[in-house]
């Protein structure tokens, strides 16, 4: 494995360091430098922009996205251990890698950050999803940051991708699909990783729209989606009863037939939705 800096083989840094990956905290290090500075890549040219990476651990991605010419980037680990070690990154890079030992679902990156901003992350297992749903859904569009480049392991990638009719389709490929252009753009297989995970892994790179493919509000659109899917299987006037007690008239007025499941809906009609409700229940 050729280097891509100066700084010592990332299975020397976490033996030093004594990284070994913790489960509670959702961590799989990525040990191949050319393989991390290739997911790097796959953000574009960032040379004119700041990244926002979460879960850093021993540093792989951080020193991946600075060899790729990151103009700042800002790492965000929970875990005090990895400190030393991405200190050391610091120090390699001057003036290039602050980070913070904070957890990212606590703190507003936008403090730190100048845009263009675009954000490249192996995401911890345990908070990743939650993650992209707080940066598919903030109040106003367009968001802080240009494309959100993500590891997820390969089932949620898919659900993030996904049509409807597919079992994959749901709440995070409506939320997603709904302000981004959503792609999977590498796959990973188990064995990159230390501990290798049970499950494959994939990429997904995700450009900002300038605008939502149709109109709704954030939070009714979530809301309504997190219903519909959380009963898939049921009639869409069992599972959305609770939202309106006209539900039916509410569905059949936007063209859907209230006999239909949540996976057979499209984005377009689950926008309309969404609007009729705010229409009858303003908010």
């Amino acid at each position: 494995m050729s280097a891509i800096d100066a700084l010592p083989p990332l299975r020397e840094v976490i033996a030093s360091h004594g990284l070994s990956a913790k489960k509670s905290l959702g961590q799989n290090f990525l040990l191949d430098l050319n393989l991390t500075a290739k997911i790097a890549r796959q953000a574009g040219d960032l040379r004119e922009c700041d990244v926002l990476e979460v879960g850093p651990g021993p540093g792989g991605l951080t020193r991946g996205l600075l060899a790729e010419g990151a103009r700042k980037v800002l790492a965000v680990e929970k875990d005090s251990r990895a400190m030393a070690a991405l200190a050391e990154i610091a120090a390699a890079y001057p003036g290039r890698l602050e980070v913070l030992n904070a957890d990212a679902l606590e703190i507003d990156p936008t403090a730190y950050l100048t845009p263009p901003i675009r954000v490249v992350a192996n995401l911890p297992y345990n908070i990743g999803t939650e993650l992209l749903v707080r940066w598919l859904t903030p109040p106003d569009w367009p968001p802080f940051w240009q494309s959100l480049t993500l590891m997820f392991q390969r089932e949620v990638a898919q659900r993030i991708v996904a049509q409807p009719g597919s079992k994959a389709y749901g709440r995070l490929a409506i939320l997603a699909q709904w302000r981004t252009e959503a792609r999977i753009v590498m796959d990973l297989p188990p064995e990159a990783f230390t501990p290798p995970p049970k499950v494959r892994s994939a990429v997904v790179h995700l450009k900002a729209l300038p605008e939502p493919r149709f109109p709704a509000r954030a939070a009714t659109l979530q809301r309504l989606t997190a219903t519909a899917f959380q009963q898939r299987r049921k009639m869409l006037r069992a599972s959305l009863k609770g939202l309106h007690p006209q539900i039916e008239r509410l569905l059949e007025g936007v063209g859907i037939k209230p006999t239909s499941r949540a996976e057979e809906i499209g984005l377009a009609q689950f926008c309309a939705l969404a609007r009729a409700l705010d229409e009858v229940s303003p908010r």
